[in-house]
């Protein structure tokens, strides 16, 4: 589901990994495929920290070597095999991406056409969503907001409610682009495309996938989470280091990021986007590989970067291999417990699968370009791996220059401001962030560089008349092929000030703490985000709240326009308060001032009930803390305990708990549909 990449200004912890691995042994004599695709895995899960990895190759047209390593489960006596079923996450993208094309090929579907063709229904608060076409859902153009996440990411059951609900949810929001501005990343894209397969096929959508493709393929270890299947064979996912294994992983948003697969599946299935096939004709694979991301806004020199969309592919020239003249086609996929690579190389007729219960879909594929580089070498073709910048000399730094490209700066996970040094600027993380920083010395190429010159940035300015910090750096982790960064990182934030009023409202806020309450009670959410920490002002940032402009002392509109991952999830922010309370909705969410949540009693005849709104109700431990408390429920619901740090230690919904310690200074939330009773018995 989520599409995660490895920049520099995100690399510390991955090399504080690599620098704890044990150096591999020097070999006497080579490894043989088997043993260095083992390696490679085993790589892949260190750096991840994957309970469970398995892989796949496919080369004309069969399964030629499978593996696996890892725990199926850290309770059960069962060993791990090639028939364990694996969330794929956002790989299943193009599955939606096959049956998209099969439509266009059948001349029901042009790529070109707007979206509201297909689907009527289909409006937003914004007149610019008439110009979207089925091609901008594919290649991530669209300029939707990002991905309506509520209810999408469950424990348990498919409901679909996630996916049913999207066109109401899009018909409220504007879009943060014009249509095919640039090219970011975005499920909801794809659960509109998975609308418009089923609306102009008339089928089901993941009856449709079955019918059209799997069935065809001869994929018999495919799933969607809507079917029915043996749930038992899906490999155990874990949260973080606790033992318990927890319920399956469900995506209610099928055609973003659904699907279940073993490793051979995948890779055959991989195996339709190299032709000669009646599932996919040549010319609908071709489409796919096209450079689909150069048409709009785009870092020029980003040939190696770990992004290039195409049509559902994250990479239609994937590093290395594109050095090498050899066309690659890349797609990952995260959900928050599973993950995924899926690497094709269509001229030469072989497909990777690797896929992980924990880890990070970028190693997955990493591995997976090791395996496939072994392949080739044993058919005569070496695939060689450059990790060097582009060669320049220090030079003096022109007058104003440093001052000209200095300011805040800031992406999906990263802020920092640039200010002038003595030969060149600094970059410095954000104190929130932890505050490190980067001297950075100018070279006669126009970019500024660290001083073992392994990261090269740049700052450009765009049509749009933004200003983005280009990054460029190669990451060689022990045990795995480099990867490649090449991409626009971060963008430059206008100096927007804020009359005092407004500007009170919102450093006020930044103590807060919020929590949402229109939540499914088995969803992920509660897991793991449920808690948001303030959204106030932070001082390297005046006028900004998460990545919003401040409008208002209730407002914030999103404001970063960055192309690939680092303007992916926009949400604009609205505060409002009702009956004394205050609110802050953002997205499809709604979350509530902590400050008003009472204290939980836990007396005679304690008790509950969700309200006919159906908001999760939230309580603070205080004088209950060290208490153990047997809870109830009639009807559908479940709780959620957590620690003074948000962490969870106790849930019905995750790991069936019908009782829990209350923790000192912890937080209790219960949720479930309207109605819905819990009673409280202190032991």
């Amino acid at each position: 589901m989520r599409r995660t990449r490895i920049p520099a200004l995100a690399l510390t912890a991955a090399l504080a990994v690599s620098a704890a691995l044990p150096a591999a042994a020097a070999e006497e004599e080579p490894l043989t495929r088997a043993e260095s695709a083992q390696q490679a895995i085993e790589a892949a899960a260190a750096y991840g920290g994957a309970v469970s990895i398995q892989y796949a190759l496919w080369e004309d047209g069969e399964i030629t070597m499978t593996g696996r390593s890892g725990t199926f489960s850290k309770s059960e006596n069962r060993l791990l095999t090639d028939q364990d079923l694996y969330g794929i996450g956002s790989v299943s993208k193009m599955y939606t991406t096959a049956a998209v094309l099969q439509l266009v090929e059948k001349g029901k579907v042009d790529l070109d056409e707007p979206v509201k063709t297909y689907l009527p229904e289909f409006t937003m608060a914004d007149e610019r969503y008439v110009d979207i076409t089925v091609r901008m859902l594919l290649n991530h153009s669209s300029g939707l907001m990002g991905d309506s996440t509520q209810s999408a990411f469950l424990f348990g059951e498919y409901n679909g409610e996630a996916t049913d609900r999207l066109l109401e949810r899009l018909s409220t929001q504007r879009l943060k682009a014009d249509p095919g501005a640039y090219s970011v990343y975005c499920n909801d894209g794809f659960t509109l495309a998975e609308l418009v397969v089923e609306a102009v096929s008339g089928e089901d959508f993941s009856a449709y996938v079955r019918e059209h493709i799997l069935a065809p393929a001869g994929l018999e270890n495919t799933w969607s989470p809507a079917e029915e299947f043996d749930r038992d064979a899906l490999a155990r996912v874990y949260q973080g280091e606790d033992p318990r294994a927890l319920p399956a992983d469900t995506l209610n948003i099928v055609g973003a990021g659904g699907f279940y697969a073993t490793a051979s599946d995948l890779a055959a299935f991989g195996g339709l986007f190299c032709g000669g096939n009646e599932i996919l004709s040549d010319a609908s694979w071709e489409a796919t590989a096209n450079r689909e991301y150069a048409g709009g806004i785009w870092a020029e020199e980003s040939e190696d970067d770990v992004l290039a969309y195409g049509l559902g592919w994250d990479n239609v020239h994937m590093y290395p291999f594109q050095d090498n003249g050899i066309t690659a086609l890349v797609k990952g996929g995260d959900t928050l417990y599973y993950h995924a690579g899926l690497v094709v190389l269509p001229e030469e007729d072989m497909a990777v699968a690797v896929v992980s219960s924990g880890g990070v879909s970028t190693y997955n594929e990493l591995a997976g370009i090791q395996i496939l580089m072994d392949a080739l070498a044993e058919k005569g073709v070496t695939v060689e791996q450059s990790t060097a910048l582009p060669e320049a000399q220090p030079a003096a730094l022109p007058e104003g220059l440093a001052e000209e490209v200095s300011g805040a700066y800031s992406g999906l996970t990263a802020m920092v401001t640039v200010s002038p040094s003595e030969n060149g600027i600094t970059l410095a993380a954000v104190a929130a962030l932890g505050g490190n920083r980067m001297e950075l010395t100018y070279y006669d190429d126009g970019s500024f560089r660290d001083a073992e010159n392994t990261v090269r940035y740049r700052f450009v300015t765009e049509e749009n008349g933004r200003t983005y910090l280009y990054e460029q750096t190669y990451t060689v982790l022990p045990g795995l092929p480099a990867v490649g960064t090449a991409n626009y990182a971060l963008e430059r934030l206008e100096d927007h000030p804020l009359p005092a009023d407004v500007a009170a409202a919102w450093e006020e806020r930044g103590e807060k703490v919020y929590l949402i309450v229109n939540e499914a009670y088995n969803a992920q959410t509660y897991a793991v985000s449920s808690l948001f920490a303030g959204v106030g002002i932070l001082p390297e940032m005046p006028g900004y709240a998460a990545n919003c402009q401040i409008i208002d002392a209730e407002n914030a509109r999103y404001y970063l326009t960055l192309p690939g991952t680092g303007s992916r999830n926009g949400a604009d922010l609205r505060f409002f308060t009702q009956e004394g309370v205050e609110y802050l909705q953002f997205g499809g969410y709604l979350a509530v001032d902590s400050a008003s949540i009472p204290a939980i009693y836990t007396g005679a005849g304690a008790a509950l009930s969700i309200q006919s709104d159906g908001y999760a109700r939230w309580c603070q431990v205080g004088a209950s803390a060290g208490k153990t408390v047997e809870i109830g429920i009639q009807g559908t619901g479940g709780f959620t305990v957590y620690d003074a740090n948000g962490l969870m230690t106790a849930s019905s919904a995750a790991w069936g708990d019908t009782s829990a310690v209350l923790p000192e200074g912890g937080w209790i939330v219960f949720a479930g549909d309207a109605g819905t009773r819990f009673t409280l018995t202190a032991q």
